[in-house]
């Protein structure tokens, strides 16, 4: 089967790019989605706060899905659930395989990648202690609570402060369970502010900086967790041990992008963001394939989501419609001093309208600095921030006038 373009994930990225695809003169769009129905992570998100940046509004998660579900369907869009996506190779070929079809192969004239991200497990931290039953990824925990119906204990321990993590902690309590702590490796929080006090602050939940889990302890239910303090190299110190009666535990401790399709295709990936390093249109390195969403960086809302995978639906449809050339001068966007990570990490100047947008995360708590951007030839902007968090994802907009076509860096540095 040949379309224009495919789109891999209906998520909040891929329901956005299909649907502005598709508004940009894309032919035959089809979206491929795994999962049982569309919407992705926001079916599970049943608490309010989504839509004011885009729809000026607060939605719960279902209704902000909702809004571009119905959209979907007022078009020729194809939508194929239960299908899994076994490989796609640089030549936008793809292979996949569902109940009804059985395997289905797929040409398409553009590629968009929106396959989201995955918790990371507790088999990547290294906890030492038992192994018995209630240990949830926060997500998992989410998807039990408020889609299966299912409580999943009545002492809760949340290790580390992402923002799944501190709205399962108010969740958890508004069904009647007892949050213990919110335990948190870094000096900071790595969840949004507002989270902190509407989750955490308001319920009387405490939380604890600097700390870990150093052992779990239960034979077939967790019966409790020892926490300790870290020092500035992240390791436990002796004497500060503490323990926590729990029946439960709940790991918010970050999300890693799907990156097995892009690794496949042979896109080339970023080890900062760990997802597919993309040019300002939100295309990879295989021309033709395009990444949006939480595939290419981890976003704090989904409202800027949207955003992005609008932007990526745009530029896959003039791709696969012929309408865009995708030359001219190339350069490289560095993260330096005091930031985690940089996206777009490439630009190219005729791509590049009145703006060059970039995004960007710090590594630490600052306050009064400042953004410097910087090419060969010396500092070219500067944008103010009286306080940045590594939980908040930030954004500048640098005029393309003072962009010469060689790389540039942002780094930051103390306000003047």
């Amino acid at each position: 089967m040949k379309y224009d373009v495919a789109v891999i994930g209906a998520g909040p990225a891929g329901l956005a790019a299909a649907i502005e695809a598709k508004k940009n003169g894309a032919g035959k769009v089809i979206v491929l989605e795994r999962d049982f129905e569309a919407g992705g992570i926001l079916n599970q998100c049943i608490h309010n706060g989504f839509g004011l940046h885009y729809f000026k509004e607060e939605l719960t998660g279902p209704e902000y899905a909702e809004r571009f579900i119905d959209t979907l369907n007022e078009t020729d869009i194809e939508l194929k659930l239960n299908t899994m996506v076994l490989s796609l190779d640089k030549d936008k070929r793809i292979r996949a395989v569902n109940p009804c079809d059985g395997g289905i192969d797929i040409e398409a004239g553009a590629v968009i990648l929106a396959m989201g991200c995955r918790e990371r497990p507790r088999g990547a931290l290294g906890i030492p202690g038992t192994r018995p039953a209630g240990i949830f990824t926060a997500g998992t925990a989410q998807r039990y609570v408020n889609m299966e119906g299912c409580m999943i204990g009545r002492k809760v321990l949340i290790l580390g402060s992402g923002d799944i993590g501190l709205i399962m902690a108010r969740r958890m309590v508004l069904e009647g369970a007892e949050v213990m702590a919110c335990v948190e490796l870094m000096p900071y929080s790595a969840g949004l502010k507002r989270n902190i006090v509407q989750c955490l602050d308001d319920f009387d939940i405490p939380l604890y900086l600097s700390s870990t889990i150093t052992e779990v302890r239960g034979k077939r239910r967790v019966r409790s967790a020892v926490i300790s303090r870290v020092d500035k190299d992240r390791k436990p110190i002796a004497g500060t041990e503490k323990e926590i009666e729990c029946d439960t535990i709940l790991l918010s401790v970050g999300l890693i992008p799907e990156n097995e399709l892009s690794k496949e295709a042979g896109i080339e990936l970023d080890g900062r963001t760990k997802g597919p390093i993309v040019y300002e249109n939100m295309e990879t390195s295989c021309p033709g394939i395009f990444a949006c969403g939480n595939v290419a960086q981890v976003h704090d809302l989904v409202d800027f989501v949207t955003m992005e995978s609008n932007q990526a639906g745009r530029a896959a449809a003039a791709y696969a419609t012929g309408k865009k050339e995708t030359g001219g001068k190339t350069f490289d966007v560095y993260a330096g001093k005091g930031l985690t990570y940089v996206l777009p990490q490439r630009a190219r100047m005729d791509g590049i309208g009145s703006f060059l947008e970039l995004f960007f995360r710090v590594d630490d708590v600052y306050q009064n600095v400042q953004v410097a951007v910087s090419t060969a030839q010396g500092r070219i902007a500067r944008f103010k921030r009286e306080y940045v968090v590594p939980g908040e994802m930030e954004k500048v907009r640098i005029p393309k006038k003072l962009l010469d076509g060689g790389e540039i860096r942002l780094e930051l540095e103390a306000a003047q």
